[in-house]
């Protein structure tokens, strides 16, 4: 399906926050309550459509932990938006948005559009950061903020769909360029996790190992496109697909 615009997006935040759970309630409209940790990044797209105009929105939900952040900051190139998410029951996770707002502040485009979100606010009762400190932390940094829940689905396509508007607005008004965002270069590794393998499995699963490490050199933009094919053909398996690095 053609598009008007492509922007693409990286989550961020600590781990254990729900980056992946918000991903997947805008993408596939569901919450699995049990999600194992992210490993390097992992990949989602999903088309939207404002003023009329198709955009085309490839999503990547980064690792939140310390090992994995250099390949995190190598993922705020060509980014148009970036979704900080916290936790709104985990003190910790807020403490620590000022670390990750820094790296996206020196890896990113300046005019990158950034959206505050206090995931699990289905919580409220667990409740260790209020709702007026979130908004005046986005505030004194220039951040879109909203409260959602990846469970209850409150707020999820709100916040990727404004954030996608501001960056749409910036474009109109010639703040961000969209066409100049070319991404990066390099060789990126992803493991195919195939967990039906063996004799048991399905048939393509008797293919392979327990998993499968491809590499692609390819700009980033060719390697987004080849992620998506893929992913289209492997869910059907029941396998998932994870990215793990990149050297420059």
């Amino acid at each position: 399906m053609s598009y008007a615009y492509l922007f693409k997006y990286i989550i961020i935040g600590d781990t254990g926050v729900g980056k992946s759970c918000l991903l997947l309630q805008f993408t596939d409209k569901r919450f699995q309550p049990v999600h194992d940790l992210t490993i390097g990044v992992e990949f989602g797209a999903r088309m939207i459509t404002i003023d009329n105009k198709p955009i085309k929105l490839q999503i990547w939900d980064t690792a939140g932990q310390e090992s994995f952040r250099s390949i995190t900051r190598s993922y705020y190139r060509g980014a148009a938006g970036a979704l900080l998410v916290y936790d709104i029951t985990r003190r910790e996770t807020f403490n620590h948005l000022a670390s990750w707002l820094e790296d996206a502040r020196q890896h990113a485009n300046a005019n990158m559009t950034v959206m505050l979100i206090g995931n699990k606010c289905d919580l409220s009762h667990r409740r260790a950061v209020s709702y007026e400190e979130g908004e005046q932390f986005a505030k004194e940094h220039g951040l879109v903020f909203m409260e959602a829940s990846a469970k209850t689905a409150q707020n999820v396509e709100e916040a990727f769909i404004k954030t996608a508007g501001t960056i749409y607005k910036k474009i109109q008004d010639g703040i961000f360029d969209v066409s100049n965002e070319f991404g990066m270069e390099g060789v990126h590794v992803f493991r195919m996790n195939c967990p039906g393998a063996g004799p048991t499995g399905s048939k393509l699963a008797m293919l392979f190992p327990t998993h499968l490490e491809v590499v692609l050199a390819r700009p980033h933009r060719l390697v987004a496109a080849a992620v998506e094919r893929w992913q289209q053909v492997i869910q059907l398996q029941g396998f998932s697909l994870q990215y793990l690095d990149v050297c420059l």
